[in-house]
């Protein structure tokens, strides 16, 4: 067998192995922290105040080395390109805001966030050690999360799964009234205050989440939205979800100087 074969055959076993450490270690990690630490502490209504969350997002991203973090992570569920799968199972992670993929990872890494599929990933040490055999000097955790959320910024997004598209009409009327305030007039979001890029986002994945928020089983969602959509109806859901999948974004809409 090719030597760079076993070689990269080795370090993928490694990887696995080292990954389902973490998948007990952060478990129990995250089922604890509510005991040990008040959400406020942390930031839970909706900022962040993870100390390495904080630090990634002040560092300067290299685009390159992330592209070799998320081949190695990030794309076994993802895919290559970030586009997710089309059950909506996994999100198009694409053209997200990296101050999105850095707050969330650390919602989960907190327990703020229930997503068992990412507790050894959302251990920000756990992603650098899985790593550090790839670079020549050794990252950060901090550094490492700057480095992959900047990548997937770049990832052109691919066309959406949509809804059936027979209620688009009252779905963005239901947006215009309710959604642009934090989310843009199109779904850009807002990098600044970590309202995520939902314009192409898969439908099954944002009905899923909307539905998560509105029953109260997403923890870390912003407690505004909640309230704002406390109302809404099964079709309002349905309608504005369509909506909203449907939308593209444009350019300038991930400058953070906006």
């Amino acid at each position: 067998m090719n030597t760079h074969i076993i070689k990269k055959t080795q370090k993928n076993l490694i990887l696995v192995f080292t990954l389902s450490l973490f998948i007990f270690s952060s478990t129990v990690f995250s089922q604890t922290t509510a005991k040990l630490t008040s959400t406020d502490e942390f930031g839970g209504k909706w900022g962040t105040k993870v100390k390495e969350a904080i630090e990634a997002m002040k560092l300067e991203g290299n685009i390159e080395d992330g592209a070799i973090i998320y081949e190695e992570i990030c794309q076994a569920c993802h895919q290559p390109g970030g586009n997710g799968d089309p059950g909506g199972n996994f999100p198009q992670l694409a053209g997200q805001h990296s101050t999105v993929i850095i707050k969330q990872i650390a919602d989960i890494r907190i327990g703020n966030r229930d997503n068992p599929t990412m507790y050894p990933f959302a251990n920000i040490e756990a992603l650098r050690a899985a790593t550090e055999d790839i670079f020549d000097e050794e990252k950060s955790g901090p550094q490492t999360l700057s480095d992959v959320s900047a990548f997937i910024q770049t990832l052109p997004m691919s066309s959406a799964i949509v809804g059936e598209g027979g209620d688009l009409e009252h779905g963005a009327e239901i947006y215009k009234e309710n959604c642009v305030r934090c989310h843009g007039d199109h779904g850009q979001g807002d990098v600044k205050n970590y309202y995520p890029v939902i314009a192409g986002q898969n439908y099954h994945y944002l009905l899923r989440q909307f539905r998560w928020i509105k029953d109260g089983k997403r923890r870390n969602a912003n407690p505004e939205m909640v309230k704002q959509i406390s109302g809404f109806s099964e079709r309002d859901m349905l309608a504005v979800m369509d909506w909203v999948s449907r939308q593209t974004m444009i350019a300038g809409d991930w400058d953070s100087k906006k």
